[in-house]
């Protein structure tokens, strides 16, 4: 088998036990079947209230993935609301524990907060999940180290 192919069939393999264990699927950015394309771009667009705005209009609160863009839309804006941003990530991982986005965000958020073991959990979590490596746990892990250079204080790059 060429590496390609096997590349290809990991990646189905994943998709299809995703949606056998009942997981939300979390498109990528411009795929047709993303709901919350309009979200993405506002919040690209540092338009915090206008994605608040969106994501309450769409109101799927049961779907892990409109809870980890609303903990990431409160945690960014200003003023940001870190309490109502971690009951957002945490409603995602009750709804999905293998929630990548939510498992970083999260995981910066304890940063942002000074809590590091809380952090280092969620940076587990994500090692669990990303058994092939991913961008989530590579961001919170450098997030993490920067933490700790820093002198277990947030900088800006959390």
């Amino acid at each position: 088998m060429t590496k390609a192919l096997i590349a290809r069939l990991l990646c189905v393999a994943t998709l299809t036990t995703a949606a056998a264990d009942g997981f939300a699927y979390d498109p990528l950015p411009g795929e047709v079947n993303d709901r919350f394309a309009q979200v993405r771009a506002l919040i690209g667009e540092k338009k915090w209230a206008a994605a608040i705005g969106e994501l309450k209009t769409i109101n799927d609160t049961g779907n892990a993935d409109w809870n980890n863009l609303m903990g990431y839309t409160l945690r960014k804006g200003a003023p940001p609301d870190y309490a109502a941003a971690e009951k957002y990530y945490n409603e995602a991982l009750r709804i999905n524990p293998k929630h990548r986005g939510a498992l970083e965000y999260s995981g910066e958020l304890y940063l942002m907060l000074g809590d590091l073991p809380k952090a280092e959990q969620r940076l587990a979590a994500l090692d669990k999940v990303c058994w092939l490596g991913c961008a989530e746990y590579s961001a919170l892990k450098k997030a993490v180290q920067s933490f700790k250079a820093n002198g277990n204080k947030s900088t800006s790059a959390e």
